[in-house]
């Protein structure tokens, strides 16, 4: 297996990284099966982007049996972070306040959203 180190996912293999985050493990057929609740989706194209994301190191697979089960080899959250970083280096020219300024100018957060928001900036002044 080949491993691009900080590989980023496309668009669609983070379609597949989702179902895998949420499923822990799961077969080609699994996967293709929640992908068609929100898109057409053809079994061979999503087989086969998998079979990619396996060769860019995003997933592992255990061939022992007929039956492939791939699991994700990247986490959801240091998925995330990636995508956040370039989102706020190109978008938003490295700024961290604009990004949350504007997240939650154009979002109606939730009470619950807020409280969480507020304790996170309650420990980031601690820990200054």
């Amino acid at each position: 297996m080949t491993l691009i180190k900080n590989t980023k996912p496309t668009e669609s293999e983070l379609e597949i990284l989702q179902v895998l985050w949420n499923e822990k493990a799961a077969t080609v057929r699994t996967v293709h099966e929640e992908l068609l609740k929100t898109k057409d989706a053809g079994y061979t194209t999503t087989l086969k982007l998998m079979q990619i994301m396996f060769e860019k190191g995003l997933v592992t697979r255990d061939d022992s049996n007929k039956t492939h089960v791939y699991k994700p080899a990247v986490s959801r959250e240091k998925t995330q972070q990636q995508f956040l970083n370039k989102m706020i280096n190109t978008l938003f020219a490295g700024s961290s306040s604009d990004l949350v300024l504007q997240a939650l100018g154009g979002h109606n957060a939730s009470g619950e959203e807020l409280e969480k928001i507020q304790q996170l900036i309650n420990q980031l002044k601690k820990e200054q």
